[in-house]
């Protein structure tokens, strides 16, 4: 029996409540922008998120590495649960929110997920015996994946609301014999607000006995981030094989956030519910490889899985530029899912057995602030006014296939070194 079951318990429930909400806002907030034909406005505030992200990423990872994860935690969620309370009463009482302050809880939720995912990982690793990190990994993935479904069929019900009766989930009607009013952005606040303070007092009630014993360290947060890239730096294999693996998760954030929502506004020329569920169907291909997976780290080894799952990832993308229907958009979005999922739960397979937990938070900062780096570049292109026309925003896949089919071709260049764990530099 896994020695901290029901403290790993306990975090699965946390993050999947706070999960649904989270979800839900992140889909609204990027729609409320198209909606109010502010799509420009947007891309201004992911490029502030991501320039922000590139100073607090460091820090956050120096702050998993030092201090007590659980309390890490119980920080975040209770400052987060605060701030948006504070913005959803002012909502309340304007009757609306302006387009910054929602612009506002998008930074605030991205930031939050900055923090909170390495923690989770790194907190998973520290409790958790070698010998069950497939199982952990896939079992994050699959609960992480079944929130997502719920925040896509709450954010469908919510921003559109129902019609006659009647509810669209990938472009069929479902009749639920009663109305629903779409409701407004503060109002789905609310609910998330809520699940913060309800992750609170779950992770308050946390106990474990750590299977990683980390040493104290001392020396301000720029010292010990120079220890983390040391580290890196006497295992390359490890830094080169963090960066390419993140490529699939640098495009996928790009269509989720952005791409996709001008895709499906101006290229398919569909409402917010069909951007909605198309989260959905990626959770579904998320879910499939989360309960598939670890057969497949039987048949090929992890280095492998990465390869050919990056390479179909760049295959879809392309494949998005040169259609226009739903079912192609709805089948990719499931591919996708089993792409960017699979190799993530590759990825945190690969690093939990090759990094030390003291190190983990940093370099797991390191190879965000690469992926930030590039997302910020991207975005400032994909921000250009020539890809606001039409339905240009196939061109911007087309830069995303690009580099994804790069990534995989530099992966099979380093595929010894990963596959041995060494590095010869």
């Amino acid at each position: 029996m896994i020695l901290n079951r029901i403290a790993l318990i306990l975090v699965f429930i946390a993050n999947a409540i706070s999960g649904i909400a989270q979800g839900m806002s992140m889909i609204a907030i990027p729609w409320y922008f198209a909606q109010k034909d502010q799509l420009a406005m947007f891309g201004i505030v992911y490029i502030i998120t991501n320039v922000v992200s590139l100073f607090w990423m460091p820090l956050s990872g120096t702050i998993i590495d030092k201090y007590n994860r659980k309390h890490v935690f119980l920080f975040i969620a209770l400052f987060g649960g605060l701030i948006l309370s504070g913005i959803t009463l002012l909502g309340f009482e304007m009757g609306t929110l302006p387009l910054m302050v929602v612009g506002c809880v998008f930074m605030l939720t991205f930031l939050n997920y900055n923090i909170h995912y390495p923690c989770l990982y790194a907190f998973v690793q520290e409790i958790t015996e070698p010998k069950y990190y497939y199982k952990i990994s896939s079992l994050l993935e699959i609960v992480g994946q079944i929130t997502t479904i719920s925040a896509g069929a709450g954010a469908t019900l919510l921003l559109e609301g129902t019609t006659n009766g009647f509810l669209e989930i990938f472009g069929l009607s479902f009749y639920l014999g009663f109305d629903i009013s779409p409701w407004q952005i503060h109002e789905i606040f609310a609910i998330d607000a809520l699940t913060y303070f309800i992750g609170f007092f779950i992770i308050l009630m946390i106990r474990y006995v750590p299977v990683v014993v980390r040493r104290t360290e001392t020396g301000n947060m720029f010292e010990r981030l120079k220890m983390g890239y040391s580290y890196l730096m006497d295992n390359k294999h490890v830094l080169i094989f963090g960066v390419l693996s993140f490529m699939v998760f640098l495009a996928m954030l790009l269509e989720a956030f952005y791409l996709g929502v001008s895709y499906v506004s101006n290229h398919l020329h569909e409402s917010g519910d069909v951007y909605a569920n198309s989260k959905m169907a990626y959770s579904l291909g998320a879910i499939f490889i989360g309960l598939t997976i670890r057969h497949l780290f039987r048949l090929i080894n992890i280095p492998l899985v990465i390869i050919v799952m990056t390479f179909v990832a760049g295959g879809i993308f392309l494949s998005l530029s040169l259609s226009n229907s739903l079912i192609v958009f709805f089948s990719m979005m499931v591919l996708l899912g089993i792409t960017n999922a699979g190799v993530r739960v590759a990825r945190m397979s690969y690093l939990f057995k090759n990094v030390e937990n003291q190190f983990f938070g940093r370099a797991g900062s390191i190879f965000f602030i690469v992926n930030v780096i590039m997302r910020i570049l991207l975005l400032s292109i994909f921000s250009l006014a020539f890809f606001q026309k039409g339905n240009h925003v196939i061109y911007a896949y087309w830069i995303l296939a690009v580099i994804l089919f790069g990534s995989s071709i530099l992966m099979i260049r380093y595929y010894k070194r990963f596959d041995l764990g060494l590095s010869n530099d």
